[in-house]
């Protein structure tokens, strides 16, 4: 069934703009025909198209629901910026993964350097790519793809966590079962070249428990999707 997100829909039942046009242009939706449209907060308002017009779509609600498919962490992923469309890649898996908030983070060895005109543009591509997958993916809210951060900023943000997990590619203890009382999580992943000594130290000063995904090398593109993985199933969301 389509699925659309609206903020605050149960107040104003109805769809326009761009997200109309693409349910009568593009999907070629009638009256009466289905759809789904979730407030961003967690619930999911199956509706009927009870008018349409050029750009507009009224909506009657049939039924009100708790989404289902939220995890009970939150899961920050602090992702070092990749070259090419590796960070599109990474983005839209990880939010399919069930990531809550995804902050990029400019590291030593980022190969992709970008200014900040550049930057700004590239948010603004991933925030869509996000928005996208959550859809795809019958999320209950829209992940925030956030500014650009340092490193060292990354390190003072994770203390606000209750686990912090530091992949590391030299290595690592293992990921165990996670408590119960764990509702907030930080993922980090390195670039391409991965971090240096100083970076792993600072890190791990600042509370990021140093964490392994094994012993095989993985490209910077599947790193965090594995990462949000194993923290989906050791907290049994998966």
């Amino acid at each position: 069934m389509p699925r659309f997100f609206k903020e605050f829909f149960e107040d104003a039942p109805f769809i326009d703009g761009d997200d109309a046009r693409h349910i009568l242009k593009s999907l070629r939706m009638k009256t009466g025909e289905t759809l789904t449209v979730c407030d961003t907060k967690g619930t999911d308002f199956h509706c009927v198209i009870s008018s349409c017009s050029n750009d507009r779509v009224e909506l009657q609600v049939l039924e009100k629901r708790k989404n289902n498919t939220e995890p009970s962490v939150f899961v920050t992923l602090y992702l070092c910026l990749t070259k090419g469309d590796k960070m599109d890649t990474a983005v839209r898996q990880a939010v399919e993964m069930g990531v809550s908030k995804i902050v990029p983070v400019l590291s030593t060895n980022c190969v992709s350097r970008p200014d900040d005109k550049s930057l700004i543009k590239k948010q603004e591509r991933w925030q869509k790519i996000a928005d996208e997958a959550a859809g795809q993916s019958g999320r209950g809210i829209l992940p925030e793809v956030s500014q650009c951060i340092s490193l060292k900023k990354t390190a003072e943000l994770i203390k606000n966590n209750d686990l912090s997990l530091f992949f590391y590619e030299i290595g690592g203890t293992p990921l165990d079962k996670l408590n119960n009382n764990i509702k907030t999580v930080s993922v980090i992943i390195g670039p391409e070249g991965g971090f240096s000594k100083e970076e792993a130290d600072m890190l791990e000063t600042n509370g990021a428990r140093v964490t392994t995904l094994g012993p095989r090398i993985l490209r910077a593109e599947t790193a965090p999707v594995a990462a949000v993985a194993a923290v989906m199933l050791q907290s049994q969301n998966m």
